[in-house]
């Protein structure tokens, strides 16, 4: 039986005819290529080419042979191309969704590096409430959704992203903007916007308060962060907000404040566990949660939580 590497190197005799001239074709050395030949030759029992005047003529009886030859490398090459469409992403596409939280800075983020990665990718973006991500993946309309908590569901698994805190942002011009840290009974003496304590980062909110024994209220509430972030820099309050809402200094106007209370949540990227995910999908998966962790890390100051500093 040929070889792939044997049905080239005929084939490039065939073509060149000559042992020179297909050593050329292939960047290989002639007097290798040509011991490959005859042991080919050998080991099938048949002479594929005469020698004549230095050149290399196809036997009558190889004929037949060659033409199916040809054939065959056609098809090699065709699959060559379609093995480097899909590692370009050509004629492929990725749907993905994530909550407005992980979506406003870190999400594109991630789709710009997997962008480099499958540089003809087709993708489809959508934007959900946590509630939406269920009929999301069990319809399939995607494949991944980057959400800010997890809940049981038996055909639904969820991959930790990084883990986040809440930050007090404040507007930029405010006298508290000097300040780096600020407690739960300093806010509460200030306009507060917040998020819905149904929210899973309204709940860690809610908690910070009740935990610190204060009642609060809030002047205006919000469902999206992107909200909050505008309504805090229109001077209408301040806000706790997830920390990848603001990252990078994506929203102008503000400054977040650290928060001297426990804060921490979780993300997560909510997939099918009865489907595999795509290479697209996995890679887009790695991008997303190593961006997030990274900013969670470097933007996380060097201090002793309040358990720690407890004698």
């Amino acid at each position: 039986m040929l070889t792939l590497r044997q049905i080239e190197i005929i084939r490039a005799i065939m073509v060149t005819g000559s042992i020179a001239g297909a050593a050329k074709l292939l960047n290989v050395s002639a007097p290798g290529l040509s011991r490959l030949m005859k042991y080919t030759e050998a080991s099938l029992g048949v002479r594929l080419f005469d020698r004549r005047a230095g050149r290399f003529v196809p036997t009558t009886e190889a004929r037949h042979i060659f033409n199916l030859l040809d054939s065959v490398h056609g098809k090699i090459a065709d699959l060559q191309a379609a093995i480097a469409d899909l590692g370009r992403g050509t004629s492929q596409e990725l749907r993905i969704a994530s909550v407005p939280s992980i979506a406003n800075v870190m999400l594109p983020r991630a789709v710009a590096q997997l962008r480099l990665r499958y540089p003809d990718l087709g993708l489809d973006i959508n934007i959900l409430k946590i509630e939406e991500a269920i009929d999301y993946l069990l319809l399939g309309r995607g494949e991944l959704v980057a959400i800010s908590s997890r809940f049981d569901h038996p055909l639904i698994e969820f991959a930790l992203l990084a883990r986040g805190r809440l930050l007090c942002i404040v507007p930029q011009d405010s006298p508290l903007a000097a300040r780096d840290r600020i407690t739960p009974a300093e806010m509460a003496e200030h306009p507060l916007i917040g998020i819905d304590p149904r929210d899973p980062y309204g709940s860690i909110m809610a908690a910070m308060f009740t935990e610190a024994g204060i009642d609060y209220r809030m002047n205006i509430k919000a469902r999206f962060g992107t909200t909050v972030c505008s309504l805090v820099a229109a001077g209408l309050g301040i806000a706790i907000i997830d920390e990848f809402t603001v990252a990078h200094n994506a929203v102008r106007g503000l400054k977040s404040l650290e928060i001297d209370a426990e804060n921490a949540f979780y993300t997560y990227a909510a997939y099918r566990n009865d489907l595999p995910l795509s290479a697209y999908a996995e890679q887009f998966l790695t991008l997303l949660r190593a961006d997030m962790t990274a900013w969670s890390q470097r933007s996380r100051p060097m201090i002793r939580s309040a358990a720690e500093r407890r004698p």
